[in-house]
């Protein structure tokens, strides 16, 4: 269960996504406006991190950025540090390209290869919980296992051939994170994630997993 508190945010996630996004290899839309398309959550068995996917939307491309919210910094994460902000309960946060962050690549491999489904969204309004509508819905393709592989060590991330995704290779796991989705793509395939959105009815590939 993600409990979402009603907070100010400086700065706010799309500011930061706005500076760090043209960074990156797999950005292809430099001058378009962007807006959130949608996003979904996992939960952190240990309950200290924050893991959200945002959709982020230009003018013809969505891209895929999973986040991780930490209260302290992650040690030997610096490469993967997006930048921090002030949040009006939690105080300072520290905000993760979480393709480098071992919480999130958990979450990742559990949600591809068990099964375990997304997390429940509620909002605190003043000390009542209150379900949120997803407006992302993900799904794994199968087939599940009884748990998955162990995580291990996190190795750097590195952009695959194409550009359009992140391969991360760690412990007994292989995962292909896709950053620029394929909207009108082939089926995804065996051990992999997918989502459907408003506007999006077809299944759209997140991300696939490699494991023995």
């Amino acid at each position: 269960m993600a409990i979402i508190h009603q907070a100010q945010l400086h700065p706010t996630k799309m500011e930061l996504l706005e500076g760090w996004l043209p960074l990156q290899p797999w950005f292809t839309a430099h001058g378009d406006a962007l807006s959130k398309a949608g996003s979904f959550r996992f939960d952190d068995p240990e309950g200290e991190v924050g893991i959200e996917t945002m959709l982020v939307a230009g003018a013809d491309t969505v891209f895929q950025v999973p986040l991780t919210y930490r209260g302290s910094p992650l040690h030997g994460a610096e490469a993967s540090l997006i930048g921090t902000m002030e949040h009006s309960v939690l105080g300072q946060r520290w905000i993760y390209d979480a393709c480098g962050d071992p919480s999130y690549l958990a979450a990742l491999a559990a949600a591809i290869l068990t099964g375990t489904p997304q997390a429940e969204q509620y909002l605190d309004v003043e000390g009542r919980l209150e379900a949120m509508p997803e407006s992302v819905v993900v799904k794994c393709t199968g087939p599940i296992v009884a748990s998955p592989p162990d995580i291990g060590v996190v190795t750097a991330p590195g952009s695959n051939s194409s550009g359009a995704g992140t391969l991360v290779r760690t412990g007994d796991v292989e995962l292909l994170v896709v950053r620029r989705l394929e909207l009108a793509g082939p089926p995804a395939g065996p051990r992999a994630l997918t989502a459907m959105w408003a506007g999006q009815q077809a299944p759209v590939k997140l991300a696939a997993a490699t494991a023995p």
